[in-house]
């Protein structure tokens, strides 16, 4: 079967991809830049890639033939919080148009949980593009998901993060609101359950796991399985703003994350009966189970995707591929350079920087930096890593974003998505005389951003002395 695969890069993409393979499925990545397509060199061999933005005027040159069913993953939820809606309407038009240009049979949308007569903006904005979709010239499958649980999901990063660091909590009424939590790996299996199957076309599912539990048993639940206790008081108030700086001051969302999630969190997200369950065989898992096969996964480094990782999470507005370029014209520098004598436990260490690891030198400056960065609407250092050694290009990094993670070229290059009064990229590069070229690039926008490098000129001396010496170690 020839699939296209929308939202490649995304969470539930990445997840999909290896099941669709595994099936002996032929299968074409849509994303909207190759080069940040974090996939093994194996994995590259077996799929086509489709470079496209369904944002952006359609193109009808050189499209993908004779496609059996798409999956459409794609959303802007966390793009903004004022017109993502409107960006997820103009999505699904263009992609409209696309589908009914190549003919495909069957698109299979993973939507949200609507069963409320008022919904938020988030869920409506769901609502809207399923209304597209089942007007494109091909048959629509709808599956409704509410929170999804999966090592890397957004919702279990923030239940995470929550549980782990905040042994108590005060929390607004909406955490009494019920939904109906399931597995990833169910998820997976609704979506390849359904491919190409008659008596499922233009119709839609609600799909959920077994459990229909509030948000405060949700961390109750998250607490006792991992033996942390926790104590949670609930306030008879809403309080959606607050309740949005919570969550991006303590947990590594972001702030348009933030306020679009506690929008949706008011409403209740629970299944309606369906026969699909039972006519795909699925036996759900439940929400205790999902968290320990989430920690599995991350116990044995085998997360394969995180939402953090996704654009979604990042400050790019322009194309990927723009920032592999390091300007030269009117930036500032900090070059350091060291003999390396061994090559290959230094590219380790390289590739093992951020996260729980940290920066080599200084990491409390580090931190500080971070919280700074959240105070003023930045990433933070929470985002940390995915894998504690391995880096694909685009992986999110703590505050940087990895542009090119090259081993063999013996290169890695970080682009700062940290909030700053000018760009900055931060590279490291073994050359052929097995020297290690630490470099740090600064392009200052206007008179403060000139001040703010010369400000940090003592602190580089020491951070980034400090850190070169410490890698080649």
């Amino acid at each position: 079967m020839r699939i296209l695969l929308t939202g490649a890069n995304g969470y539930v993409g990445r997840r999909l991809l290896p099941e669709l393979l595994s099936q002996g499925h032929e299968v074409i990545c849509c994303v909207r830049d190759k080069n940040r397509l974090g996939l093994d060199k194996a994995t590259l061999e077996k799929v086509i890639l489709w470079e496209v933005d369904f944002l952006h005027p359609i193109h009808l040159e050189n499209l993908p033939e004779k496609i059996d069913v798409a999956y459409y993953l794609i959303h802007s939820m966390t793009s903004s919080t004022s017109d993502f809606d409107v960006m997820e309407g103009q999505s699904a038009h263009n992609f409209n148009l696309y589908m009914n240009e190549i003919g495909v049979k069957q698109v299979i949308y993973l939507s949200g949980i609507v069963n409320n007569s008022e919904l938020s903006k988030h869920l409506q904005s769901r609502k809207n593009v399923e209304d597209i979709l089942f007007e494109g010239n091909f048959n629509t499958t709808v599956l409704r998901a509410g929170i999804i649980v999966g090592s890397g999901s957004s919702s279990f990063e923030i239940i995470r993060d929550l549980c782990e660091k905040l042994p108590v909590m005060v929390t607004p009424k909406w955490v009494l609101t019920k939904c109906q939590p399931i597995a990833i790996r169910d998820v997976i299996h609704y979506l390849t359950g359904v491919l190409l199957k008659e008596e499922h076309y233009n119709k839609s599912y609600d799909i959920g796991g077994p459990n229909v539990i509030t948000y405060k048993e949700m961390m109750l639940l998250y607490s006792k399985t991992r033996g942390i206790k926790l104590w949670i008081f609930t306030l008879p108030v809403m309080s959606p703003k607050l309740s949005s700086y919570w969550l991006y001051f303590v947990t590594s969302t972001s702030y348009k994350l933030a306020v679009n999630l506690v929008d949706s969190m008011k409403m209740e997200v629970v299944c309606q009966n369906n026969d699909l369950q039972k006519a795909l065989g699925i036996k759900p898992i439940t929400y205790v189970d999902a968290i320990k096969l989430a920690f599995l996964k991350i116990e044995q480094n085998l997360v394969i995707s995180s939402w953090k990782d996704s654009l979604v999470s990042s400050r790019f507005k322009e194309n990927f591929s723009e920032f592999i370029q390091i300007p030269t014209y009117g930036c500032l520098k900090d070059h350091k350079m060291s003999t390396v004598t061994n090559i290959e436990k230094t590219l380790d260490n390289i590739w093992s920087i951020g996260g729980d690891k940290g920066w080599y030198y200084g990491n409390w400056m580090w931190k500080i930096r971070g919280f700074l960065d959240k105070l003023f609407g930045g990433v933070g250092l929470r985002r940390g890593r995915t894998h504690p050694t391995h880096l694909d290009n685009g992986d999110a990094l703590d505050f940087w974003r990895v542009l090119v993670a090259n081993k063999e070229e013996k290169r890695l290059l970080l682009y700062a998505e940290m909030r700053l009064p000018g760009e900055a990229w931060l590279e490291f590069r073994i050359d052929n005389d097995n020297k290690l070229h630490q470099i740090a690039t600064f392009r200052p926008k206007g008179l403060l951003g000139r001040l703010y490098w010369y400000s940090l000129v003592p602190f580089h001396f020491f951070i980034f002395g400090g850190m070169i010496k410490n890698i080649t170690k």
